[in-house]
This record gives C-alpha cells, structure tokens and sequence, in this order.
C-alpha cells in the first residue's frame, strides 16, 4: 500500500510538472528562434532595399559587396534572386534548391517575408532560412534570401531544456522523498494494527496498538481497536472462567452423586432396579466425560501455546501401541504406515499426542468388529500431515460442515459414549498450532481426518 500511494504521489507531481514545463520549454525554444528571427528579417529587409536596384538596372557590384562582407562577418550565406528564380547575387553560394530554401522563396514571390522553420526543435539540423520580397513600386521584382546555421541556437535552447529537466528530476526526487515519509507517517498506525491483529488471531490477548502515532483519524481508530480487543478479551475470559469454574466446582458434588447412586446397588433386589441403577451410573460417567472435555477445551483455548519441534512419526507410533489393546479388544486392524525416517512438526505441546488419541478413539468407537483403522505420517505442502483412515460409517458432508462444534453429534451416535467434544479439541490445537484439520469421506466407506502442521528444520 505504501508504494502504491508513492506512486500515486510521484505520478501526480511528474503530471504536474509535465503540464508547467513543457509550455516553459515551448516558450523558451520559440523567444530564441523569434530573436535569430528577427535578426535575420532585419538584416534581409536592409539587403531588399539595396537591391532594388541591382534588380532594375543590374548594377550589382554593391549589393554584391556588402553580401560578401556579411558573409565575411556573420559566416551568413545571402542571395538575390529575380522573380524567375534565378539567383543574381550570391557571392556565398548558399543552398537554393533545398525544399526549406524553395519554400520560402515561393512564399517571399507572392510577397510574405517567409522564416522557415518557424520553430528551431533543439532535434533538428537544418538551416535556418529567411525570404523577403524585393519591391518595386508594389510589384515584387524578386526576393533576398539568408541562409544561416542554428546550431548555436540549438545548443542554447537544449541547456535551457537540460536545466528545466533538471530542475524536475530534483524536484521528483524531493517530492517522492516527502511523500515516502508522508506515507510512511500515515500508514504505520495501518501496519501496526496490521501486526496487531495477526498477534491477537495468534493468541497474544495482550497485544495493543500504540494511540500515538499517524494522523488524528487513524489514532482514533487505533483507541477504538484497543476497546474493541479488551471488551472481546474481556468477553473470552469471563466465558473461559465461567467453563473452567463451572466444570471443576461440578466435579465434587458430581463425584459425591456417583457414590451414593453405586452404595445404591447392594439394596436393589429386582431386575428392574437393577438396569435403572446401571443406567444411572452410566448417565454419571457420561456426565464426567463432558466436563472433562470442557475443562480439557477451557484450558486449550485460555493457554499462551507455546511450538516445539515434535517428531510426528515417532509420536504416531506411540499412539498406535498405546490404543493397539483397545482396538484389539474390539476386534479392530490397528495399522500405522511405514514412513522413512523422522518427520519433524512445529506444533502446541503435545498437540500430535492429543490429536491422534482423539481421532484414533472416534474410529475404534465407530468402528465395526473386523473393521480396520489406518495411522499414517506424510510430508505434504511443505509440512507434515497426519492421518487417520477407518472403514466405519463415515460422514455425511452436512455432518462434516458441524463435527467440531461443541456437544455435536451424529443423530445415529447418540447411544455411543462421548461428550461431542473430541474433535472440538483437536481443531482448537491443531488451529493453536497455526495447522489446518481436514476431513472428507474415504473410500468405499469410513473418514479421513487429516492433521497438516508446519515443517520444522532438522
């Protein structure tokens, strides 16, 4: 953005300075030729009067001498020519038969004092050739003609230009200076706040931005920013504690309610009872595991994560002979793919660990008898994934739009243990670990849940 309102500055002087100089320019290049003009009109008026003359009588010698000394004097061809155009005087030969010179003879006959060029471009070479008429009782018997260099003309008006352009480029150059500094003042409250923003995505709640830098609009905006973060700092932690706190006071009296609903057990004599007692006791356990998952999502999502460097096969190998008892016992293949060598992963503290227990535990609790669940590591994108492939049930893709909301679950899931907030964890960790969770129907039945975190140098 800087560079784009630099520019914006610089084209709006260079435009300036283009519409100022370039009449400058014009005007200098048209007083200089207007000045050799006028010289040379004066001179070839002088020379018409004494021709007159030689034109009637052709008693040449004078004019033929004062065109000689001029020549001599000025290095100026001059020439008298009749109404034939043939020339009568022109003791310094000048050039007659060049379309400039003929041009302006044709003019000077029909009785115009004729300068062409009009204008001397410092671009070009050509002469500078001036015709008057020769007039005799108001009829035109012939005309004069000069025939002059122009190049010191030429080099005059180019170190006018010269000067000009280097007036500009100091100018340009002190106006980019100004609007670099100019820009630099009014977007640094935009970049702070920039940075800000993606420290407090990140996880930083304390970052601010300063309110005393930049143009009094953008130190307004930067104050109300700062009320804005601490209000939704504010709102995050009251509902953080809230969790927290209500979890953990929950777990005493929830604990108490377990163990007399169980001293219950030994005075039920009827089947009946007996079920009601053993439904009752699961409803504890059930309620246990939720506000486990919340005080386990309060402290993720309250905590300043700090990265490691985690070997992620290393870790899914543990994780899979960790859960290999359980998926035995279910009756469920638990493989984990070959990979060649270490593959190191920035990510939360135990981020993997708790990742791949989540995701492993939702397919062996999905799974069916026989069924087979796939762990494997793979470099991917410039990062390392994880994967978890079953063969259960699957998703449906509306299901997987709202699988990690909190206390979400599938309406054919509902008698299967769980809380709803598995995979609620594992995207408040892989998201804290700056990775990205996706998850998408495998083939020809079960889920892919795919962890993807940063590549972390060997």
């Amino acid at each position: 953005m800087r560079r784009r309102l630099v520019f914006s500055y610089s084209l709006l002087m260079i435009l300036v300075l283009l519409a100022l100089e370039t009449p400058l320019a014009v005007t200098l290049a048209n007083r200089e030729t207007e000045r050799i003009r006028a010289d040379r009109l004066a001179d070839a008026n002088r020379f018409a009067s004494l021709s007159g003359p030689a034109l009637r009588t052709g008693a040449v010698s004078a004019i033929t001498d004062e065109l000689r000394r001029y020549h001599e004097l000025y290095g100026i061809g001059a020439a008298v020519i009749d109404r034939e155009r043939r020339p009568v005087v022109a003791p310094a030969s000048p050039a007659l038969d060049s379309e400039p010179t003929a041009a302006a003879i044709f003019g000077a006959l029909a009785g115009r004092q004729m300068t062409v060029p009009e204008v001397l471009w410092p671009w070009q070479t050509g002469p500078l050739v001036v015709a008057v008429p020769v007039n005799d009782g108001g009829e035109v018997i012939g005309a004069v003609v000069t025939v002059s260099a122009t190049s010191r003309v030429r080099r005059t008006v180019t170190v006018w230009w010269v000067a000009l352009a280097a007036i500009g480029l100091l100018a340009v150059s002190a106006g980019v200076m100004t609007a670099f500094r100019l820009a630099g003042w009014v977007l640094r409250p935009v970049t702070v706040l920039d940075v800000v923003t993606h420290d407090i995505a990140a996880g930083d709640g304390k970052a601010r931005v300063p309110t005393r830098q930049g143009p009094p609009e953008l130190r307004r905006l930067a104050t109300s920013f700062n009320e804005m973060a601490d209000a939704v700092a504010d709102a995050l932690d009251r509902q953080r504690a809230f969790v927290a706190h209500a979890s953990h006071q929950l777990r005493n009296p929830l604990t108490a309610l377990r163990l007399r609903v169980e001293e219950l057990g030994p005075s039920l004599t009827d089947s009946a009872g007996r079920d009601e007692h053993r439904l009752a006791l699961e409803e504890t356990d059930r309620l246990a595991q939720v506000l486990d998952g919340l005080l386990t999502l309060a402290r993720t999502e309250r905590a300043r994560h700090t990265m490691v460097r985690v070997d992620a096969a290393a870790v899914a190998a543990s994780r899979v002979a960790a859960w290999q008892p359980l998926a035995n016992h279910r009756g469920i293949t638990l493989t984990l793919a070959p990979t060649t060598g270490p593959a190191y992963a920035h990510a939360v503290r135990t981020a993997i660990d708790q990742v791949l227990d989540a995701l492993v535990d939702n397919a062996i609790k999905f799974g069916h008898p026989g069924g087979r669940v796939e762990v494997s590591v793979h470099r991917l994108d410039g990062g390392v994934a994880v994967r978890v492939t079953d063969d259960g049930p699957g998703m449906t893709g509306a299901q997987l739009e709202s699988s990690t909301e909190r206390f979400w679950r599938a309406p054919d899931t509902q008698n299967i243990d769980g809380a709803g907030l598995g995979l609620t964890i594992v995207a408040v960790l892989v998201d804290a670990s700056g990775g990205r969770l996706t998850m998408h129907p495998a083939a020809p039945t079960g889920l892919t849940a795919e962890a993807w975190f940063r590549a972390a140098d060997v």
